[in-house]
């Protein structure tokens, strides 16, 4: 089985950040996009992936579908398949099932590790089965990716640390949060790093935040998916009081938060700040203010490269764990190549053993019958043993096929389990 499995691929490694955007699906859509991959090619195991970063196909077929799987994407989303299909990557077999794990994990990740990607898996497959449409290949794949992560997060030091300007914003955000008393927070400024900010936030399950942004259009289309509140971006300085962290990723050439505006807040009106802007949003003589701290994007990246640093040197241990998976998985997708063949000689065996009771068992009492029943099985379970033992081994050796003819020979199956 592990030969039908195949993977489509269009990631930021391949593809701009427009072209993404545009094919990116969201719930319904991943699942409009499954049952059309059902009823147009009768593909029955698929899983469809799609972040910020990759849109992605996983799916189990005797042959190649890639290019009519990327039409039947490219007519959901009205864009021209040839432009999809400069920009993809395919992957089968053996290197399909390593990209998964490695998707997985958080090596493909934009950020080494994201913590975001095992939860996305999560999303994909759930929609999968909610579609009837993850079999035994994809429910084993999917589960051996839970385990890895697991292992991952225990042997590893893979996951630890945030390993993004983001996630280094929050987690530094976190050292000080147990010192206030259910505090505001105003993210400022909603670019690339903002959105980041917000959406991990959201992910943390923080509700308490609000954003602004110079294009009001942008913050209303962020509250609408994360539910939060706007602040117009006119009135930011004289609502600032209100608010007890401050994140802002504005572009700006003078400081937006300057001293004066911080003295007109009042007394510890703000407590923390956080500038991941370049040039500065935010002075640093805030800080002569009493009770004002100030936290620059050299100190968030520091705490982010440490942890990415981290990160690095726990991919030899990761792709091991992986290497490891890949092969257990392979072992076991092998034998189920065999298990049909097992079962129909099962079959032939136990219908030879009846027949051959039948013969007897009318000139036996009903103690004399159940234990002629219970020998006959187990002779039958010993004789079987050596051959489903041998089946298995074949499956390791790559020489199966070899062996199945064989046997469907010897036992003439397909006859018998006719």
């Amino acid at each position: 089985m592990t030969s039908q499995f195949k993977v489509i691929s269009i990631s930021y490694k391949t593809s701009s950040l427009e072209l993404r955007e545009r094919i990116a699906l969201n719930e319904d859509e991943c699942k409009a996009l499954l049952l059309k991959i059902k009823d147009v090619f009768g593909i029955s195991e698929v899983v469809v992936l799609s972040t910020c970063n990759r849109t992605e196909i996983y799916y189990l077929a005797d042959k190649d579908c890639s290019i009519d799987l990327v039409k039947l994407l490219s007519a959901q989303k009205g864009v021209d398949s040839a432009l999809i299909l400069s920009h993809i990557e395919t992957f089968s077999e053996e290197k399909g099932l390593e990209y998964v794990f490695e998707v997985a994990t958080g090596l493909h990740s934009q950020v080494i590790g994201d913590l975001q990607i095992p939860n996305q898996i999560k999303n994909a497959y759930q929609w999968s089965a909610d579609m009837d449409m993850a079999g035994p290949f994809i429910h084993r794949l999917m589960h051996s990716v839970f385990f890895v992560n697991k292992r991952v997060v225990q042997e590893t030091g893979f996951r630890d640390g945030a390993a993004s300007t983001s996630y280094a914003t929050v987690e530094t955000m976190e050292s000080f949060l147990h010192l206030l008393n259910e505090p505001k927070i105003l993210v400022l400024g909603l670019g690339e790093i903002g959105q980041d900010v917000v959406k991990t936030l959201d992910n943390k399950g923080y509700t308490n935040f609000t954003v602004t942004n110079r294009t009001y259009a942008k913050s209303e289309e962020l509250a609408t998916t994360l539910k939060c509140d706007i602040l117009p971006f006119e009135d930011v300085k004289t609502e600032l009081k209100k608010f007890d962290i401050v994140i802002s990723s504005i572009r700006t050439e003078e400081p937006f938060i300057d001293l004066e505006t911080v003295k007109g807040l009042g007394h510890k009106s703000v407590k923390y700040f956080v500038d991941l802007s370049v040039p500065r949003s935010i002075s640093p003589d805030i800080q002569k203010v009493p009770g004002m701290v100030l936290y620059d994007l050299d100190e968030i990246q520091v705490r982010a490269n440490r942890a990415l640093e981290g990160r690095k040197s726990s991919v030899p241990a990761v792709k091991n764990i992986i290497t490891e998976a890949v092969s257990d998985f392979g072992d076991w997708s092998n034998q189920m190549v065999v298990s049909p063949t097992i079962q129909k000689l099962k079959g032939a065996l136990e219908q030879i053993r009846k027949e051959e009771m039948s013969k007897y068992v009318k000139s036996l009492s009903k103690e004399e019958a159940i234990k002629m029943d219970k020998i006959t099985s187990s002779m039958m379970q010993k004789v079987i043993k050596l051959p489903v033992l041998q089946l298995k081994a074949a499956c390791k050796r790559g020489e199966a096929e070899t062996l199945i003819d064989v046997l469907n020979n010897l036992f003439d199956l397909e006859k018998v389990n006719s």
